[in-house]
């Protein structure tokens, strides 16, 4: 657990960063600290590792005031993790990540053993690890940046914009990948960023920092987008808070139909209506419209995810149909947008 007691921070010259901050991050959870440029975030997060120190206020990370503790003591027990991962460029990929270790007296076999086993927990080929950096993607140098924090197997992630730097495809992976960590390794995760879409799918609880170091408001993220706090926080959230809000919603009540479907492999002529094509595992690779043209799907929803994703499938097909797929990404059904809305508004009545 991390509890940020009263904490502020004023930088010489008088700018306030942080203005008595008071906030607790659960043991075992992902916060995510979101804001705008110059609200405080990231002073926040170097403040648990010391990285900056407090001008008042105490931060206690599992009941320990940090002020108290050596800062290279206090960091190696806490990943660290930044934008365009901070690899070391003439390290190979497999040095990099057994750093920690090294510097905690693990023998170099043991450390590279242990960057091996971290390299496939993050999903890369262990082969990697004998190239340098440069020779990777941007999306593979962060997965060996959080390799390389989670060395140590420290209890306290902190992770400053880790997936800024990377194209949207990517980043998602990269957020799938960090949720899945998650659920395996049940670690204490501070996460910053500035975009909202990003704070609301990875968080657990979400801090939203008004200009000058303030806490808007402190919530889960579905809490976040039904009742935002003020203005302010409605703002940044977006006009479209209430279509996020879906993500949060179980899809109980939506029930898929069957659909004509043709294979893959054989062409499709006219017909009365649009036709679903699969291949041999009966998965969707796209449409045939009535006059026999082929056209590329809209988005898949895996059945018993939220609802938002039934709502996009639908509003993202070409037939208005969509394509509802089990946990293998078979056909499952389809959906129409009017059901899912029927739905939401049977919930509402």
């Amino acid at each position: 657990m991390i509890e940020f007691r009263g904490v502020t921070k004023r930088f010489d010259g008088g700018t306030t960063a942080v203005d008595d901050l008071d906030l607790v991050v659960e043991a075992g959870t992902i916060t995510v600290f979101v804001g705008p440029s110059g609200c405080g975030k990231t002073t926040s997060l170097r403040m648990v590792n010391r990285m900056i120190d407090p001008t008042s206020g105490t931060i206690l990370v599992d009941g320990r005031d940090v002020s108290g503790v050596d800062p290279p003591t206090l960091r190696r027990g806490i990943g660290y993790v930044i934008q365009q991962a901070g690899l070391f460029p003439h390290r190979t990929v497999l040095d990099n990540v057994a750093t920690v270790p090294l510097l905690t007296g693990w023998t170099r076999r043991g450390a590279r053993t242990r960057a091996a086993e971290l390299l496939e927990l993050v999903g890369l080929p262990t082969e990697l690890g004998r190239r340098y950096p440069a020779q990777l993607s941007g999306g593979q140098q962060q997965r060996v940046g959080v390799a390389r924090a989670l060395a140590a197997d420290p209890p306290v992630l902190l992770m400053d914009e880790p997936f800024s730097a990377v194209d949207p495809v990517v980043r998602e992976g990269l957020q799938d990948e960090l949720l899945r960590l998650q659920a395996e390794l049940d670690k204490t995760i501070v996460f910053v960023t500035h975009d909202i879409d990003e704070a609301v799918r990875i968080g657990e609880k979400v801090a939203v920092l008004r200009t000058g170091g303030v806490l808007a408001q402190y919530a889960p993220p579905a809490e976040l987008l039904a009742r935002p706090a003020d203005d302010f926080v409605a703002g940044f959230v977006g006009k479209d808070r209430g279509y996020r809000g879906l993500s949060f919603v179980d899809p109980s009540g939506v029930e898929v139909a069957d659909v004509p479907t043709v294979s893959g492999e054989a062409p499709a002529g006219p017909g009365a209506d649009w036709r679903l094509v699969v291949d041999a595992d009966r998965k969707p690779q796209g449409w045939v419209a009535p006059d026999g043209a082929t056209v590329p799907g809209g988005s898949l929803y895996e059945v018993g995810a939220p609802i938002r994703g039934a709502l996009d499938s639908a509003l993202s097909s070409p037939s208005r149909l969509g394509v509802a797929v089990d946990a293998d990404g078979r056909l499952a059904g389809v959906v129409t947008a009017r059901q899912v809305l029927d739905v939401i508004e049977g919930r509402r009545g």
